[in-house]
């Protein structure tokens, strides 16, 4: 198995070589360590996780499918768009039932085979999560009307779908929410990561979202697991909705779920830089400045401003 390293354009250059017998012994006892650690000594043959390139087709596949004449083929005409959305669908949801059928079995094996068949499960998920994408694409038309009606510099809502990061991580926000809430959330995790790689906009599938949500520019925004967001936000680059702090259970690890994040009402403008943390809530209407550092609830019609330190409510 030995294989070279590098051979230079120079004959009389001796190639250079690696021992890979030696590195791939030493690589699977590494993974046998781990594997024990983590009890599991089990081998079941075969792939066990869900797969990022797969899932990351699936994802391509479903945004083009909901926005077929914009994020779908190049050579798409109108008269044939049915046929091209129904021919993604079926096979971006065959795709998909395979990643979540694997999620599940491995949670099944992990949890003692309890509970209901995963197959049956995973079906079920998947029905569930077709049955909902209409009412995905309408929330979506929500948010590129926020971004365009938001955004002196969008021309038309055609741009937005094109061109804007949000709305790439909000298409896949809306789609790994689904998912997550359906109980598949390692599949929603790496979808949402998918897009957190592409448009370093970090949005956990955990985090509830309602219409007419804006990202302007995205880079850096960061949205917790437990965050509620209602209708009409908008938000800058390098948000924060954030944990202030992590509740430790009494075998001295962290708690898993509690709610730990912002709740932001609706109409809130959050500006660039703002740091929100703990499960605080940022009253309807309200406005906060860029690079506020927040950890206290502040009434409907809030005005934080970090230039000035100070904390404007609205007069009765």
């Amino acid at each position: 198995m030995n294989a070279p390293l590098h051979k230079r354009p120079d004959k009389d250059e001796p190639t250079v070589y690696w021992n890979v017998d030696r590195i791939v012994t030493r690589l699977r006892a590494i993974r046998g360590r781990w594997r024990e650690g983590q009890q599991r000594d089990r081998l079941w043959g075969g792939r066990e996780f869900p797969s990022r390139d797969a899932l990351r087709d699936v994802a391509l596949k479903l945004s083009g499918a909901l926005f077929p004449m914009r994020l779908g083929p190049a050579d798409l005409r109108q008269e044939s768009e049915d046929y091209y959305v129904g021919h993604t669908l079926d096979a971006a949801l065959y795709g998909l039932l395979h990643e979540v059928r694997l999620e599940l079995h491995n949670t099944a094996r992990h949890n003692g085979n309890a509970g209901d068949d995963p197959d049956v499960q995973a079906g079920r998920i998947l029905q569930h999560f077709a049955d909902a994408l209409p009412g995905i694409r309408e929330q979506l038309d929500t948010d590129v009307e926020a971004a365009f009606r938001g955004d002196p510099a969008a021309r038309t809502v055609d741009e937005v779908v094109l061109c804007y990061p949000g709305l790439l991580a909000i298409i896949h926000h809306r789609i790994a929410h689904t998912l997550y809430t359906l109980g598949a959330p390692l599949v929603a995790r790496i979808i949402a990561e998918i897009a957190h790689s592409e448009t370093g906009i970090d949005i956990h599938p955990g985090a509830t979202i309602g219409n007419s949500f804006f990202i302007d520019h995205g880079t850096g925004v960061v949205i917790g697991e437990t965050a509620v967001i209602g209708e009409r936000v908008r938000i800058y680059q390098a948000v924060t909705l954030g944990a202030k702090r992590f509740p430790v259970g009494a075998d001295g690890g962290l708690e898993k779920g509690q709610p730990r994040h912002p709740i932001v009402e609706d109409d809130v403008v959050i500006y660039a830089g703002a740091t929100i943390l703990g499960r605080i809530t940022i009253g309807r209407g309200s406005s906060i400045g860029g690079n506020v550092w927040l950890t206290r609830s502040v009434p409907p019609g809030s005005n934080v401003t970090q230039a000035h330190s100070q904390h404007e409510v609205p007069n009765p």
